[in-house]
């Protein structure tokens, strides 16, 4: 078992900047890897980011390319995503999950989920 919790949300200005943490516990975390997906309202979950174990090895949503950075401290058990010059469109519930080691993108490839963190950004 894998247990996640995700802080950093809130209320941002468009062309501001978020740091969004995953705190994970239970089996050993470099053992997996580690997404961000989102929700907006009335919309499905979609896939943001994801680093493999190592966190050498990352990918990206073509909407938050460029913009958002996924990063994880194995020692600290933490993913990260930092996210800059956010747009409304970012608005959404940001969920962190982990899934067994490679570069997983599809939703069902991810076994533990977090409960979300709400990030709202205002134009």
């Amino acid at each position: 078992q894998v247990q996640l919790v995700e802080s950093g949300g809130g209320l941002v200005q468009a062309g501001g900047s978020l740091r969004l943490s995953c705190a994970a516990s239970g089996r050993k975390f470099s053992n997996y890897a580690m997404g961000w997906f989102r929700q907006a309202p009335g919309k499905e979950r979609e896939f943001v980011a994801t680093a493999n174990g190592s966190g050498r090895s990352t990918y990206y949503a073509d909407s938050v390319k460029g913009r958002f950075t996924i990063s994880r401290d194995n020692a600290k058990n933490t993913v990260y995503l930092q996210m800059n010059s956010l747009k409304p469109d970012d608005t959404a519930v940001y969920y962190c999950a982990a899934a067994p080691p490679g570069i997983p993108t599809r939703e069902y490839e991810y076994g533990y989920w977090g409960q979300g963190t709400q990030v709202t950004v205002s134009s």
